[in-house]
């Protein structure tokens, strides 16, 4: 038996709660979903009550042909919009009970209606319920990702999980290839039917595309083992913790640049941070405009998903606002964008920067601009 496959059983024989084990990889095709199915095998091999809760197929060949014969728990019915479609059936999930369920497409957005928004809920409540859970993601649907995924490739991922969904899982295990492989695996319709084959060399299957995708998830996986070592060590040990607070205004592509800049950051340092916004009089309910308020929504939703503390207060000037926050929350390390240097105010927005950095520098607290 694989060792990957030997640790994850220990762990549930170990534990009555609900452990949790993800599959990553950079790109579609890769083959997650055929390793979840090769460890159910195993799992039933082994004498564990375990059981397809969802798969997706994608009518690939290998992949259907493994599933034949495993114990699978059939899908619900819902009619949405006058069509009948299918999702996971939870809370037959739950009531059956087996030891171990894999649960596939992590992002999922479940149809309207549904008892949860989103598939990775549906895991949550699983995992309470004492039920062990096998899933797979891709790195593109890792909320703090977005950004740079985007970057590389151009395209807007709307399907999402929180960073935190991924700090919840007991194991995280890359599923790689090199870029040639998977071209390869492309070109002989092992992934997409024929007619998808040329559209996807010309989107996500680029050589360059797949080679940072690869980074990103091969940096991601490494980030969790690393994390989880930390833990352990911080168990016997004392270690200087960092705190980041990441300052952000009403800007809604800026502020969203920053917070998953600085929720990378903790996570890398697997540390604590904040999301502070100082409203200074010139933001008051009176004055700030409909748009930027729903940006701030915006951004506070996008904070909290990423686990981090939602601060705003209210103070006489910005400066003033963040060194309050430091002191009362022993910030070590502020994270701020660039500075932005108008023509019309040059001379009050160089004199602010200056006053922060002289303040920060007082208290010995790290400054950021991130760019």
């Amino acid at each position: 038996m694989e060792k990957s496959v030997q640790h994850f059983l220990d762990l549930i024989r170990d534990s009555r709660k609900g452990k949790f084990k993800i599959y990553i990889g950079m790109i579609s095709g890769v083959g997650k979903t055929y390793r979840m199915l090769q460890d159910l095998k195993q799992l039933i091999d082994n004498g564990i009550d375990a059981r397809i809760g969802f798969i997706e197929t994608h009518n690939r060949y290998e992949t259907e042909r493994l599933t034949t014969g495993l114990p699978l728990i059939p899908r619900k019915s819902i009619f949405y919009h006058g069509k009948e479609l299918e999702e996971m059936d939870l809370d037959s999930i739950i009531r059956i009970h087996p030891e171990v369920v894999i649960v596939d497409e992590l992002a999922h957005s479940n149809i309207e209606g549904s008892k949860n928004e989103k598939r990775w809920q549906d895991v949550f409540e699983i995992l309470e319920s004492g039920i062990s859970v096998i899933s797979a993601v891709n790195i593109q649907h890792i909320e703090s990702l977005y950004q740079e995924v985007k970057t590389i490739t151009g395209i807007e991922v709307h399907e999402r999980i929180p960073d935190s969904v991924i700090a919840r899982a007991d194991e995280v295990v890359n599923i790689d290839l090199t870029a040639q492989e998977l071209i390869d695996r492309l070109k002989q319709g092992k992934i997409y039917s024929q007619d998808k084959i040329e559209m996807a060399l010309h989107n996500f299957f680029q050589s360059d595309h797949i080679l940072q995708l690869r980074e990103l998830a091969l940096k991601e996986v490494a980030m969790m083992v690393e994390k989880k070592v930390d833990q352990e060590i911080r168990e016997h040990s004392y270690v200087h913790h960092e705190s980041f607070l990441a300052c952000i205004g009403s800007n809604g592509n800026e502020a969203n640049r920053i917070i998953r800049k600085v929720a990378r950051l903790a996570t890398r340092y697997n540390e604590s941070f904040s999301v502070l916004h100082v409203k200074t009089k010139n933001e008051m309910n009176d004055n700030i405009s409909l748009l930027s308020q729903r940006h701030l929504i915006n951004e506070y939703k996008l904070a909290s998903q990423l686990g981090a503390e939602v601060i705003q207060i209210e103070a006489s000037n910005i400066v003033k606002g963040i060194i309050e926050v430091c002191e009362n929350r022993n910030i070590t390390t502020v994270c701020i964008g660039r500075p932005s240097f108008k023509l019309s105010n040059i001379i009050i927005a160089a004199l602010r920067h200056r006053h922060l950095l002289y303040s920060l520098n007082k208290k010995d607290i790290d400054i950021l601009i991130l760019s």
